[in-house]
């Protein structure tokens, strides 16, 4: 008897569509419209300059710097790289972000594309 119950709820269960409850897009989260905010303001024109400052800042200590400790030596070279990394992203991403566009006059529409089926 048993079997025959969870046999027909299976069969139930596979028959019937199913409604899925969930959000194509949702609202988001609270704190990801404040932490867009931030990634759009570094790696925009404000993180060029803050790395091109660094990396000036960071060189001239390790040319002019004499003699300093190697906690501060490695500081430097930690700023020094976080700075490479932060303008490599954004030169790269301003280079290659585009990917391969079509202009719109030589777009072939879908309208066209279906009326050539025909």
């Amino acid at each position: 008897m048993d079997k025959k119950i969870l046999l027909m709820a299976t069969v139930v269960f596979a028959l019937v569509p199913q409604v899925v409850h969930a959000a194509a897009s949702g609202g988001g989260l609270p704190w990801e419209g404040p932490l867009t905010t931030i990634q759009i303001s570094l790696t925009g024109s404000v993180a060029i300059s803050i790395a091109l400052i660094a990396i000036a800042v960071a060189g001239g200590m390790l040319i002019f710097g004499g003699e300093i400790n190697n906690f501060a030596r490695t500081g430097v070279y930690i700023t020094l790289v976080l700075g490479l990394l932060v303008m490599a992203n954004n030169v790269l991403t301003s280079l290659y972000a585009a990917g391969a566009t079509i202009p719109e006059e030589l777009a072939i529409s879908t309208q066209a594309t279906e009326i050539n089926r025909d």
